[in-house]
């Protein structure tokens, strides 16, 4: 960019000015004999763009910027690699920089300061820009233009990002927050999160960047914002809290609704939605629902946070123990006949599926991962007298229990990641697509036979399968597996706000205190 002078745009004001006094009658025009020569004194480095210092400046800031946010990660790479000016050209600054200003003068009314998009610097130096207000020092116009290409950049960047993408990566920090495993070198974290999203990518920011070159920047500012109904609930209800405590629980909220998934229970008819905190699943198909209490996974071994789809039911299914539990409860007990048979524990290899006779189990094999210890199903297995599969990468799975208790409680994280339903025979009607009243029938049966010849629950509260009537065994209405078709969409999902059935907002404690570990991140943008 050559230089260029500001001087110009002064002499036509002076040629208006002249054009002005000219027209009026017995007026003598004070300026009938200037010259070219007369605007010299214009001719000054204060209104000369030189787009090498501009360059220079940039540098500069880029050194100075401390900031680590993914966008500004990427504002640093386009201006170190000499990316062209964006917003600053020889005709100064235009409106395209006032449409971003309305937007970020609106970031206080989600909960964010408008310093974090540098809100008043950039306010102040267009002022400058626009009233000639330059001087030699910290404010020439060449560091002022800079301060304008660098912070109209960033102030952009992080606030697309954010609207569009969100403020904050679950995918990277949910997954880096359990520590299972750790040597000197090497931690191995549990993964807690694995529900496909849409993230910022090269794409998007060539397209970021395009939409300013082109003129676009209030259209694309308009389609960035959230699409979900629920977010502009929750910002509603924000402008009219004043807890801090629960002006944190909203911004949370309202930070989950900003993550683009690539698949919503809107988007279907029929579908099965875990929300943990509130420990309860909604089964909506139409508009007929069907609600429970559940139990999920402890604080220790929380339930990960999936989207998948329900594809099969199995009746009676048999429980491969996992190993940190037959490390804790069950290696101890080798040689305890009784409390294996009690348990209806046996020990299988995992490659042929051999059962190895009692005599001949050895704490070697509990310690191989050659060799799995399984529960006979039916009557006294841990996952109850049915299991909703669905494909993950947990081995985590919708199941009953034969601990009916736990749907009592108030805090029902339980168990070891699964998640455990209040009324399973219900639930797997509702799976049926086709309700044959034979097949119903059989399920009822099957859930209710006296298989197996475990331990019985000795809770004596009821539950939706004491109710239904024991049988004598008949193996042509026992079933053992139904395949769901179609798939029924499955949601875990993690929400301390939520609207019941009614819409009305519910809060709920959050019990994997995932909303302080968002709030780590959200509070770069509020300024404390």
């Amino acid at each position: 960019m050559r230089v260029f002078k500001i001087k110009l745009c002064l002499f036509l004001s002076v040629i208006i000015i002249f054009c002005m006094f000219s027209c009026r009658e017995k007026t003598t025009n004070p300026n009938i004999n200037l010259t070219l020569s007369d605007f010299a004194k214009l001719d000054t480095s204060a209104y000369a763009l030189n787009s090498h210092r501009i360059r220079a400046y940039l540098d500069m800031m880029i050194n100075a910027d401390n900031d680590s946010m993914a966008a500004d990660a990427h504002l640093k790479g386009y201006y170190s690699n000499k990316g062209s000016f964006l917003w600053i050209d020889r005709c100064g600054v235009d409106n395209r920089a006032d449409i971003l200003l309305n937007y970020i003068r609106k970031v206080n009314e989600m909960g964010f300061s408008r310093n974090k998009f540098r809100y008043g610097q950039i306010e102040r130096d267009l002022r400058r820009a626009r009233e000639l207000d330059f001087d030699t020092s910290h404010n020439s116009i060449n560091r002022v233009m800079a301060r304008l290409e660098y912070n109209l950049t960033k102030a952009y960047l992080r606030y697309v990002i954010g609207q569009r993408f969100g403020y904050f990566n679950p995918s990277y920090e949910l997954n880096r927050l359990d520590p299972y495993d750790k040597d000197s070198t090497v931690v191995t974290y549990r993964k807690l999160f694995d529900i496909p999203m849409e993230k910022p990518d090269k794409a998007f920011y060539r397209t970021a960047m395009r939409k300013i070159g082109v003129d676009s920047v209030a259209e694309f500012l308009k389609d960035i914002q959230p699409k979900s109904k629920l977010y502009w609930t929750f910002y509603e209800k924000l402008k009219q809290t004043h807890s801090k405590t629960q002006r944190i629980k909203i911004l949370c909220n309202m930070e989950r609704c900003r993550w683009r998934l690539k698949d919503y229970p809107s988007m279907h008819d029929k579908y099965v939605l875990v929300n943990i905190p509130s420990f309860r699943l909604r089964a909506v198909d139409g508009n007929k629902s069907l609600g429970m209490r559940i139990g999920c996974g402890s604080s220790e071994t929380k339930t990960p946070l999936l989207t998948s789809a329900i594809m099969r039911m199995d009746i009676n299914p048999q429980w491969i123990v996992p190993r940190s539990i037959v490390k804790k409860s069950i290696i101890n007990r080798i040689g305890n006949r009784s409390y294996f048979e009690s348990h209806q524990f046996f020990v299988r290899e995992r490659k042929t599926g051999k059962k190895i006779s009692f005599d001949k189990v050895t704490r070697e094999m509990l310690n191989s991962s050659d060799y799995l210890v399984v529960q006979a199903g039916g009557v006294g297995n841990s996952l109850g007298r049915i299991i909703f599969r669905f494909n993950n990468s947990f081995s985590v799975f919708i199941h009953d229990t034969d601990q009916h208790g736990v749907f009592s409680q108030e805090d029902r994280g339980v168990s070891h990641g699964c998640v455990r339903v209040q009324k399973p025979f219900s639930l797997a009607v509702f799976m049926l697509s086709d309700k044959n009243e034979n097949i119903i029938s059989k399920i009822k049966y099957s859930m209710t036979a006296q298989i197996g010849g475990g331990i019985v629950s000795t809770d004596n509260k009821k539950n939706e399968n004491s109710e239904l009537k024991k049988d004598t065994l008949n193996h042509s209405r026992i079933i053992s597996m139904i395949n769901v078709t179609p798939k029924v969409p499955l949601f875990i999902t993690y929400f301390t706000l939520y609207p019941d059935f009614e819409g009305n907002i519910k809060s709920y404690s959050d019990v994997y205190g995932y909303d302080n570990v968002i709030f780590s991140t959200l509070k770069n943008y509020l300024g404390y």
